[in-house]
């Protein structure tokens, strides 16, 4: 049996469909990713797992409750971590703990082992003030007191938005640690690669899903040839590709361009002095191997389609 199960799932907020006719299953002690950019879906899609809202069409079923139904018996096995920090800025680390704790009828000291590896780090700061906190210790005060009740499934929104990028690799190395102790861990983000540290993504567009795979099958979607393409000026180099008559798709991704093209019998020498003979310095064409990125980017053009 599946710990999540969607099926037919849909919420409007008047003209705008934020979650479209959604199905999918999420397995006991899977670490789950939704993946997409900011108005993709995500935070509505959670806040119905979560119970906080009502769809408008299908059902959600976390623990084989349903998310409207059973809402009373379900928060108290469920975890959930918003995009925004939501905790009490004027309350200290400590008080925090305690509040979240006893609205659940327990206390800090009883469910401890689940959050020991986390609280250890801001342990030192349990007397400041939650608001005084730094992005990356806030976060780690927030996920505390969404497992201080030691829920079996653990919704996260976009958790790693706005830290810096070691508190980022460590929050993935937390989760991990969590997943191996059992826990079912559903959590969304725009960062790409961050989709690579998950059992299996869903790739989100729209309100829709694209594709739900392992991150390995997800890049191997991407069919094409992808080509690394660099050379100054920078902006105009992706303008006089896309102008390009064999061009298929341009797209920025770090220190490259990412360059398809139509045909399946590419020279790269052929993009090179095209390059060239316009007058850009650097230039440089070479194979690169996909990423989950090229393959998102794929996926959605065929969804606009």
């Amino acid at each position: 049996m599946a710990m999540i199960s969607v099926r037919n799932l849909t919420r409007t907020f008047g003209e705008i469909v934020a979650v479209n006719n959604l199905n999918f299953e999420i397995e006991k002690g899977e670490l789950f990713g939704f993946i997409g950019p900011d108005g993709a879906g995500k935070t509505t899609l959670f806040r119905i797992l979560a119970t906080l809202l009502i769809p408008d069409e299908g059902e959600a079923r976390v623990m084989d409750l349903d998310t409207v139904k059973d809402y009373k018996k379900l928060r108290q096995n469920l975890g959930y971590m918003p995009g925004k920090f939501s905790l009490y800025s004027d309350l200290s680390v400590e008080e925090n703990l305690n509040f979240f704790a006893s609205i659940f009828g327990s206390t800090i000291e009883e469910n401890y082992d689940t959050i020991k590896d986390i609280y250890e780090a801001i342990e030192p700061f349990k007397k400041r003030r939650a608001g005084k906190l730094s992005g990356g210790m806030k976060q780690k005060l927030a996920l505390s007191c969404a497992l201080i009740h030691s829920p079996d499934v653990l919704l996260l929104d976009e958790p790693t938005t706005g830290v810096d990028a070691v508190s980022r690799r460590e929050f993935w190395d937390t989760l991990n640690r969590l997943k191996s102790k059992g826990l079912t861990i559903v959590v969304s983000t725009p960062y790409m690669d961050e989709a690579n540290r998950c059992d299996r993504v869903a790739l989100m567009q729209k309100g829709s899903i694209m594709g739900i795979d392992t991150p390995e099958n997800v890049t191997e979607m991407k069919q094409k040839t992808v080509f690394g393409v660099k050379g100054t000026p920078r902006y105009q180099v992706i303008k006089a590709l896309r102008d390009y008559p064999q061009v298929d798709s341009v797209y920025a991704f770090g220190e490259y361009l990412h360059y398809t093209d139509k045909r399946e019998d590419v020279d790269i020498q052929e993009i090179r002095m095209f390059l060239l003979d316009q007058g850009f310095k650097g230039v440089e064409v070479k194979a690169v191997n996909p990423t989950i990125e090229d393959a998102f980017m794929a996926l959605m053009e065929q969804h606009d389609e």
